[in-house]
């Protein structure tokens, strides 16, 4: 049932419900239609059919209102609370009205009591400026007569304070104490010339507590920028001074010819040092003058300190160690090189002595400038724009001109200390005891990577790429000629049989040279990872990888070169060696393969062939094992391999076989397969794959058992044969009939 605020509805919608399903009238009862529509009737039997319906729906509304009747109980009883409810309503409606009355009075007194509240914190406001007015007039006079008296007394940092505290309650109160103000002015003008007197005495006097004493009051003072210059110029005279007394001993040094005590590395090192130290040791005082921008101030000004003295220091190096005259011989020899009686050169000894000292005066500026930039970049409040001005500015500096210029003579010499090491190791080139290469490969390498490493150390791309360039023209070239210098002599086979046996010291020779190809392969990859893994850390920027990349690419293309060398070589060994087993494959032509069962049988015990070619194989190819790398020994059986292989596959396809002559050969392939197995460490079965399916097609007992691996059915084997030639080899067998053959489909 629905309720309502005083009691229930008179009809529940199961009631409804059932009145809807009980009576269903094709009219509406009660309306003005329904009473046109019963005069319009005629037919009788319509008209007691709408008698029924009006009858039933009499009865519907009887049993309505026997429902709302029923009902009536409980809407009396809600009518009576609803009554009771209004009796309750007027009593709290008065008591409503007498709580406003009491809110309204109430607000009008808080009101009144707010006003009086503002007017007297208005009052008290007044008071207080009044009194600070007062306290800052008495203070403001204490100040003056403390300035005064710390003047007097020479205590500044006193007076300094008071000046302070003055300016400070000056900026509260603006309007107020003119006479005051003037006063404390006169005074502080005074206090600021005492202070810049004493400091500039103590700057000429190089008293370094007294200067720290004084350039602390100028930033109370509202001096900042000022004494920032006075206090970064004392840094730069103390630095000059220091460094100029070191470079002047190292002057008289090289004039009294003391050469084993002039160090111009120490030299550099301690001007960098000044510089440093005194960025790190002053960054407290120079931040309190003007903070971060303080210290890059200080910086950019002692790097002019790093440019004049640092440009002297390595102009002189340069003509002490007469670094131009000594690139211009260098220039000369190497224009010279034909020319006969043309002058020796430098002693490569000293000018590796020189490259040590470049590279250590060229590491110096480098982390020096690195540490400097870094140094601008870990400061939080100053201009992101500043960091790419400062890396102009180091990178672009005197000193850093006079850096390329060194740089420009590193390049020559080290390229000509990299070119007579290298012809050196190729000059003395000899056997070294219980190794298979001679001493040239380890030396010319050795040399390459010092000097490789040497120029990475630089941090100089230019460097690099220049002494990378040098590197690879000598490979290219001298070393090159040198590696196959050995292998192009006339007559080669020989020399290497002398008299029908293989002559030692000419095997170990050319055994040697090959190897030294091989094993100069191997080092020029390594040399290319490790110069690429060196450059990458070095050279983080995307163009400086780029063209150390370039050059890279180059000792690739040598090792492809070394490789095409060596795969020449040996091929040239196989021809001087081949000769000497082709006669026993050659007898293979005589041997037949139309075998009986007793001829198979007498085959089992005396070996036609195979062992007299694998005896053949031992005395003239394993002699040489001990003497080569595993990788070139292997090339060279897999070599003399292919060249049986090629004359016994030429050799079968001549011959008649019956069944057991295929199964003769079978056997045969195997034991070569077996016996080259163990000569090299490389898979040879591949090499003997279609003479082992020659071997398979003979053995069949009719021509169609081919099908049984052919195609679809041949499994995990991939046929070496055409089907010409499978069709051929099936031509072999003396039994198998042309007809069947042909008629195959494969």
């Amino acid at each position: 049932m629905l309720s309502t605020p005083n009691g229930s509805v008179s009809k529940t919608p199961e009631a409804t419900e059932q009145h809807d399903d009980s009576f269903k009238s094709s009219i509406k009862f009660g309306t003005p239609e329904a009473l046109d529509h019963v005069r319009s009737l005629t037919d009788v039997g319509a008209m007691t059919r709408l008698l029924h319906e009006c009858i039933a729906y009499q009865r519907a509304l009887d049993v309505d209102l026997d429902t709302i009747l029923s009902q009536r109980t409980d809407l009396d009883k809600n009518l009576n609370n609803l009554q009771r409810s209004a009796d309750v309503l007027d009593i709290v409606k008065a008591e409503s009205d007498h709580m406003l009355s009491n809110v309204t009075s109430t607000c009008d007194l808080a009101d009144q009591v707010s006003r009086k509240v503002r007017e007297l914190d208005l009052a008290q406001s007044r008071v207080n400026s009044t009194l600070l007015r007062i306290d800052a007039i008495v203070d403001r006079g204490n100040c003056i007569d403390g300035v005064k008296s710390a003047l007097e007394a020479e205590d500044y940092e006193s007076a300094t304070k008071y000046v302070r505290t003055f300016l400070e309650i000056d900026n509260k109160l603006k309007d107020s104490g003119s006479d005051q103000r003037e006063q404390l002015l006169a005074s502080k003008k005074q206090l600021e010339g005492i202070v810049k007197k004493k400091l500039m005495a103590a700057v000429d006097q190089r008293d370094h507590p007294t200067i720290l004493r004084f350039v602390k009051l100028y930033s109370p003072l509202g001096l900042e920028e000022e004494g920032l210059q006075i206090y970064v110029g004392y840094l730069k005279k103390v630095i000059g001074m220091r460094s100029r007394l070191e470079y002047e001993h190292l002057i008289e040094l090289m004039e009294q010819n003391q050469n084993s005590q002039v160090n111009f590395v120490g030299c550099l090192t301690n001007l960098f040092k000044d510089i440093v130290l005194a960025v790190e040791e002053n960054d407290e005082i120079l931040r309190s003058l003007c903070g971060e921008d303080g210290v890059v101030y200080a910086i950019f000004e002692l790097q002019e300190e790093c440019d004049s003295r640092g440009s002297l220091i390595l102009k002189k190096y340069m003509e002490y160690r007469k670094l131009a005259k000594l690139s211009s011989e260098i220039n000369a020899q190497n224009n010279n090189l034909l020319t006969v009686g043309a002058l020796e050169g430098p002693n490569p000894k000293e000018i590796e002595l020189y490259l040590e000292e470049i590279l250590s005066l060229m590491q110096l500026g480098e982390d020096y400038t690195e540490y400097m930039i870094s140094k601008i970049k870990g400061m939080i409040t100053v201009d992101p724009d500043l960091v790419p001005r400062a890396t102009k500015a180091f990178r672009t500096g005197s000193f850093s001109k006079v850096v390329q210029d060194v740089t420009g003579f590193y390049v020559i010499l080290e390229g000509f200390f990299m070119v007579e090491n290298v012809r050196k190791a190729i000059g003395i080139d000899e056997h070294v005891p219980d190794s298979l290469t001679t001493s040239m490969v380890d030396d010319v390498f050795y040399v390459l990577q010092s000097c490789l490493r040497r120029a990475i150390s630089t941090s100089n791309i230019s460097s690099v790429v220049a002494v990378l360039s040098g590197a690879s023209s000598l490979l290219n070239n001298e070393y090159y000629e040198a590696l196959q210098q050995k292998i192009r002599e006339p007559n080669l086979g020989a020399k290497l049989f002398l008299g029908g046996v293989g002559v030692q010291k000419t095997g170990t020779e050319i055994a040697t040279a090959l190897n030294n190809i091989d094993l100069s392969s191997e080092y020029v990859l390594k040399l290319k990872h490790e110069i690429e893994e060196q450059c990458a850390e070095v050279f983080p920027a995307p163009a400086e990888r780029d063209k150390v990349k370039s050059c890279l690419s180059e000792l690739a293309d040598l090792s492809n070169t070394f490789k095409q060398a060596l795969n020449a070589g040996m091929e040239q060994l196989v021809a001087t060696v081949t000769p000497r087993i082709r006669p026993v494959l050659d007898s293979v032509a005589t041997i037949s393969y139309e075998l009986s069962e007793s001829e198979y049988a007498d085959n089992e015990v005396n070996d036609p062939w195979v062992q007299r070619l694998l005896h053949g194989v031992e005395i003239n190819v394993a002699w040489l094992q001990p003497l080569m790398t595993s990788n070139n020994y292997d090339s060279f059986v897999h070599l003399v391999i292919d060249f049986i292989v090629k004359r016994l596959e030429v050799i079968m396809m001549q011959k008649r076989f019956s069944q057991l002559g295929g199964l003769q050969l079978d056997r045969d392939t195997r034991a070569l397969v077996s016996h080259f197995s163990g000569m090299a460490q490389r898979t040879v079965r591949d090499k003997f794959a279609r003479l082992t399916q020659m071997a398979t097609i003979l053995n069949l007992e009719k021509v169609s058992e081919i099908l049984d691996f052919w195609g679809e059915n041949s499994g995990p084997m991939t046929w070496r044969l055409t089907p010409a030639e499978v069709r051929r080899v099936l031509c072999l067998r003396v039994d198998f009939k042309p007809e069947a053959i042909a008629a195959l489909k494969l």
